[in-house]
């Protein structure tokens, strides 16, 4: 038995090494049956099944044996005359001996002689289990208080609180610094078609702008139509990164400039301007000036009163 056991543990442990040298591409759900870590956990499936199956069969068969002994010992009794009294299986015992109870037939032993109103007063002692959770709790506040206000040999919650602070505030700055934020200068911003930026910008409107704006840039009833040559707060792209930047919170514009990097301002507000042109169906009606910065010419429109956020 004990060689099958040397030889199963070495089966275990070759399966493991191979599948720590060959690293797995996929996670191991993606192709359970081709994954490296397979055969392992095969193996490891097998053997608990049987594990499981022999103590199942074992506590089954200590059953029987205490059944054919309980069985023996009654008829013996019953031969000699004698009351049968089971004998008390270990975890009774264990039960037993852990709450140090009184049976019912022996209170008048542990009776102090004090009745009132039919009730007796017991001289029940307090579990022994409750007594030694008890014991442990003070041995730990020796150990606690020895460790953390004696010695000193690790730190209180606020301590650790500080520490972690300090640590994420050292981390976060070398990140900081490995990854400088692009300046953006919006008094010398010009716009340029750049794939790029148009494609990150995208990627923010849509996470965070479509919601006012539609995917489009079509406008719905908060949000007005970003496609169109008018605009309430300015248009160009100077005026457009201030707005997203700063907001106009009255009108339900939020400050994009607390939320997103200068960058990510940046790269939406040049796919903002990307828009221009592109007639969305359905599309909200014009609201605020027409903007020609060819000609530097702002046109007042009908629609110059209409609240929108942008």
């Amino acid at each position: 038995m004990k060689k099958i056991f040397i030889s199963l543990a070495s089966i275990l442990l070759s399966v493991g090494v191979f599948a720590q040298d060959v690293a797995p591409a996929k996670k191991f759900w993606d192709d359970p049956i081709n994954d490296p870590m397979a055969p392992l956990y095969a193996v490891s499936t097998v053997v608990f099944i049987v594990l499981v199956l022999v103590i199942a069969v074992a506590i089954y068969m200590l059953r029987i044996i205490n059944l054919f002994t309980h069985q023996v010992e009654k008829e013996r009794a019953s031969k000699e005359g004698k009351v049968y009294m089971p004998r008390p299986s270990l975890w009774s015992k264990m039960i037993q001996s852990l709450n140090a109870s009184v049976p019912v037939a022996h209170e008048q032993d542990i009776d102090l002689g004090h009745n009132f109103d039919g009730i007796r007063e017991l001289d029940n002692h307090l579990p022994p289990w409750w007594k030694y959770l008890f014991y442990a709790t003070i041995a730990w506040g020796v150990v606690y208080l020895v460790i953390y206000h004696v010695s000193y040999s690790m730190p209180l919650s606020i301590e650790e609180y500080s520490n972690e602070i300090t640590l994420a505030k050292e981390q976060s700055d070398k990140l900081k610094a490995s990854q400088p934020a692009a300046v953006i200068d919006e008094n010398k911003l010009v716009y340029s078609a750049d794939a790029a930026i148009l494609e990150k910008g995208k990627t923010v409107f849509n996470n965070n702008c479509v919601a006012c704006h539609r995917a489009d840039g079509g406008g719905n009833t908060i949000g007005p139509n970003l496609t169109d040559e008018y605009w309430i707060h300015g248009g160009g792209i100077k005026n457009v990164f201030s707005t997203i930047k700063n907001g106009k919170v009255d009108k339900g514009m939020p400050e994009w400039g607390k939320a997103m990097s200068a960058q990510d301002v940046r790269d939406v507000a040049f796919f903002v301007m990307s828009l221009k042109g592109t007639n969305p169906a359905n599309g909200k009606a014009p609201q605020g000036e027409l903007y020609k910065p060819d000609e530097n010419v702002k046109v007042m429109s009908d629609s110059t009163q209409a609240n929108a956020s942008l």
